[in-house]
């Protein structure tokens, strides 16, 4: 069941607002949080908390907002993760960032040469696809136009089955008896 709290105006849970990450020299990473009271904001690094009295962290309160960095002069290994959390009376908000490491250009080329591979397997089955539906769809289409055809010299004829094909020469006919000879034959 979804219960809903009213807060006292004025007053707001800690909402992270943005939060990005830059390599030049080191890793740094910020957070933004947003709420009244101004949010507590602290790093945990691989389940660690690392205070604000840490030489790594700047942090700056300008309420109703929170800006945090964080500075990792180390390069964290593969699949490190890093969260920032921004905490008030009312609530609560975090970001989970997961760093890949520049230590192991293996790890980047191996996502590139299987995105590459990917790519390449995808475009063949859809190009064989299409090639093998070719001759199903041409065939839906011949199907469709004879049809079309049929309709169109049915509405064209459908009183006259025995027409001439040049109306201007006179029809002949002939009457045959029982015994099979003919006994008239008259023009018209």
């Amino acid at each position: 069941m979804l219960q809903m709290v009213v807060l006292p105006k004025g007053l707001e849970p800690a909402e992270l607002v943005s939060s990005s990450c830059s390599l030049k020299k080191m890793l740094q990473c910020s957070c933004s949080f947003h709420g009244v009271p101004a949010p507590y904001v602290r790093w945990w690094l691989e389940g660690n908390v690392i205070g604000i009295d840490n030489p790594l962290v700047t942090s700056t309160i300008l309420a109703p907002w929170s800006n945090t960095t964080i500075s990792l002069t180390e390069m964290p290994e593969l699949g490190t993760h890093l969260i920032c959390e921004g905490k008030n009376e009312y609530g609560n908000h975090a970001m989970n960032i997961i760093l890949m490491s520049i230590k192991s250009p293996s790890v980047t080329q191996s996502f590139i040469n299987g995105l590459f591979q990917g790519l390449v397997y995808g475009v063949i089955a859809t190009t064989l696809l299409f090639l093998c539906l070719i001759p199903c769809i041409v065939n839906h289409i011949k199907k469709t136009l004879l049809k079309k055809i049929a309709v169109i010299k049915a509405e064209k004829s459908p009183s006259e089955p025995n027409m001439s094909l040049n109306p201007e020469e006179p029809e002949t006919s002939a009457v045959t008896s029982a015994t099979g000879n003919k006994s008239a034959e008259k023009a018209r």
